[in-house]
């Protein structure tokens, strides 16, 4: 469950386990581009946190940066999209994302000369083409980060900038272990440590100017709240060894038991681990 819309490569990518463990068997990236679609309509109600992120990440871009063409990465419904044709006016954008669905709602609402399928581990883009790559809350979903900085560093000018903010280990962990005192299945999409975005950026041929970890924890009156809100963002359980079929009442109500033992004064917290990058394509 977790972030945002559904950009880039396999998918559910992202795992759990001790820092360089292969990730778990992958949902098929068909199934992400599929569940981000079906959210389009949905997705901006419910997308709080992803705006909070997003105007976070775009407050750490350079000052001095005036890019003359710019990439949005996994622009879901096209709210930064705008956002940046808004912030550098006199540039030209262009919008990519893995799911058709949220390229349909996002076209119509303008903020890029095109809007374009693409996947982040094998964009289908000139070398060489863009001074800005900026993806906000979309790269958890790509299994091979380092083809993804490759990619970046590939259609970035010399001089370039890649921002993206993406989910580590720790996001989701009061559901996650709620759901460990229920049963033992996949509940919870995985994502990778910290410190695994750090070698991996610092093994790049791109310098890190920035990389720092954030917690923000949103607050829900009941767990229903949480699940549906994940749900409506396209963010919902795709990992295999999920369960199948409904989940039994009995089992809903063991959860509920367990989640409520985080309860805080301004109800149950979901904690979200974001990661923030900015890196530079040196000339």
């Amino acid at each position: 469950m977790a972030g945002r819309r559904g950009l880039c490569a396999p998918s559910i990518h992202a795992f759990h386990g001790a820092p360089g463990d292969a990730p778990a068997a992958l949902p098929d990236k068909r199934q992400v581009a599929a569940s981000f679609s079906r959210a389009a309509e949905s997705y901006d109600a419910v997308a709080g946190l992803q705006r909070s992120v997003g105007m976070q990440l775009l407050a750490r871009l350079p000052v001095s940066l005036q890019p003359q063409h710019w990439l949005d990465l996994g622009s879901g419904t096209g709210h930064f999209t705008r956002a940046l044709a808004e912030r550098y006016d006199a540039s030209d954008g262009l919008a990519v994302d893995i799911a058709e669905g949220m390229l349909r709602h996002a076209r119509p609402q303008g903020g890029a000369a095109h809007f374009i399928v693409g996947d982040a581990e094998a964009l289908p883009l000139k070398s060489a083409s863009f001074d800005l790559l900026f993806s906000s809350l979309a790269l958890q979903w790509c299994a091979d980060f380092p083809r993804v900085l490759s990619e970046a560093v590939r259609v970035l000018r010399p001089g370039g900038v890649m921002a993206f903010s993406s989910l580590c280990v720790g996001t989701l962990q009061e559901l996650r272990d709620s759901w460990l005192a229920v049963d033992g299945f996949v509940h919870v999409n995985r994502f990778r440590h910290f410190d695994d975005y750090r070698q991996m950026c610092s093994g790049s041929a791109l310098q890190v100017l920035s990389l720092q970890r954030e917690a923000e924890t949103l607050h829900f009156p009941d767990l229903r709240s949480l699940t549906t809100s994940l749900k409506d963002l396209g963010a919902h359980n795709l990992n295999p060894g999920r369960p199948g079929g409904l989940t039994g009442r009995s089992r809903i109500r063991a959860l509920i038991e367990a989640y409520e033992r985080f309860r805080q004064p301004d109800g149950l917290p979901a904690t979200y681990q974001v990661v923030y990058g900015v890196l530079h394509k040196p000339l």
